[in-house]
């Protein structure tokens, strides 16, 4: 079934991609969040006048098998961080740490980590996650569903959203983050005033 599936969805996210890829605009108009990158650029921040909410992220945790779904609780409501890994991502292994640390220094002022598993052996990616000492939950996406719901370019890995209270994109790291750059960021999403979500 997973090898019938596979063409299907990288097909659906090539276009995906060749439909984000041009335009002067960091966000497509219309309702929700589409993500285009201006001329190439790896970090995007976006204004929070000119950020739409995410279409609903949901998929099975990693290292449970219960459903996980950004609209549900610890999600709803809380500024997040997500990145898109993989255990064979050599710059996914370099970062880890950077987004462990940062994790840990916000997670008491209500900002939450969520990693996408993306095109991985579940084992492999148990144990980088148990090996790196991983605290916060992963989604296992081996065929990017649940990834292609943030229409945001999925053929780089590693890839970092940070996402306002009311789950707008607030910035997109298209590269490996460090834990500085990453950290200027989520403060500043934080301190942000809690809205409607």
């Amino acid at each position: 079934m997973r090898k019938l599936l596979l063409p299907t969805v990288l097909s659906a996210l090539i276009m995906l991609i060749a439909g984000c890829s041009t335009g002067d605009d960091a966000v497509a108009q219309g309702n929700t969040f589409q993500f285009v990158s201006p001329g190439g650029q790896t970090v995007i921040t976006y204004a929070p006048e000119d950020r739409k909410p995410i279409a609903d992220v949901t998929g099975e945790d990693l290292m449970t098998g219960q459903e996980l779904s950004l609209s549900d609780p610890p999600f709803a409501g809380k500024a997040l961080v997500i990145n898109v890994w993989g255990s064979w991502c050599g710059p996914c292994r370099g970062e880890a740490d950077d987004l462990e640390r940062v994790y840990e220094r916000y997670r008491a002022d209500g900002v939450e980590f969520l990693g996408i598993n993306l095109r991985d052996d579940r084992e492999s990616a148990k144990d980088f996650m148990i090996d790196r000492k991983v605290g916060y939950p992963s989604i296992y996406d081996f065929p990017g569903m649940s990834l292609a719901a943030l229409t945001t370019p999925t053929s780089v890995v590693p890839t970092t959203i940070v996402l306002d209270r009311e789950h707008r994109p607030a910035a997109v790291f298209l590269k490996a983050v460090s834990d500085a750059e990453l950290d200027e960021v989520v403060q500043r999403v934080a301190a942000e005033p809690a809205g409607p979500v």
